[in-house]
């Protein structure tokens, strides 16, 4: 199977294909609908975007999946400003989930961000699969996620150093950037822009 896969970085000629894919994996997932396909076009433009970590991979010449990074920061209950890694979304094709691609695409995704020098990488994620590439809770590195009340579930926030013992004697308040914070009326209005599609509530939704 990896023979045939090539992952590349993203070009411009590839934005509205990987907003489709994008779109059509995180329909009805999280939410009725989806706006990942919205935060994605948001974030090119984003200062905190890594052109250098924005990458499609493809199978025989076809797209078949996507991740990108963001710059972010923690900030240290010491006072210390930490850069970090964001990541996401990421995705592969509706077909094509649960049969491997997801994995080849993380792990190169992130040897290529270590090759680059960052340090870290926290984001919001199933431990059930990224466990399997080496993420873990991020409390077990004393790091907390912004705005959630103490004693609230925080298993969805997951932490994998890049750099070994990066953030060793380090906790603090992870950051989110902000440029993922679209506004439903944006997303509202950038989704006329495709084909209609039906938005169905469903169980298990976080929205």
């Amino acid at each position: 199977m990896e023979n045939r896969i090539v992952i590349r970085r993203e070009t411009p000629e590839d934005h509205r294909a990987v907003e489709e894919m994008i779109r059509e994996s995180f329909w009805n997932v999280y939410r009725p609908g989806c706006s990942e396909h919205c935060v994605m076009h948001v974030l090119r433009d984003d200062p905190a975007f890594i052109g250098e970590l924005d990458l499609v991979m493809e199978q025989d010449g076809r797209l078949i999946g996507q991740n990108m990074f963001m710059r972010t920061v923690i900030d240290a209950d010491d006072g210390r400003t930490v850069p970090v890694l964001t990541m996401g979304p990421i995705c592969v094709r509706q077909e094509l989930k649960r049969m491997g691609f997801g994995k080849i695409l993380l792990d190169d995704s992130l040897e290529k961000a270590a090759a680059l020098g960052y340090g870290a990488v926290l984001f919001e994620g199933n431990i059930g699969f990224y466990g399997k590439c080496g993420f873990t809770y991020a409390r077990e590195f004393g790091i907390r996620y912004h705005d959630l009340p103490e004693g609230a579930d925080d298993s969805f926030f997951l932490a994998r150093e890049l750099i070994p013992g990066y953030l060793a004697g380090i906790t603090g308040v992870y950051r989110t950037p902000e440029g993922y914070y679209v506004d439903d009326a944006e997303v509202e209005a950038f989704d006329r822009g495709f084909p209609p599609r039906r938005k169905l509530k469903l169980p298990g939704q976080l929205v």
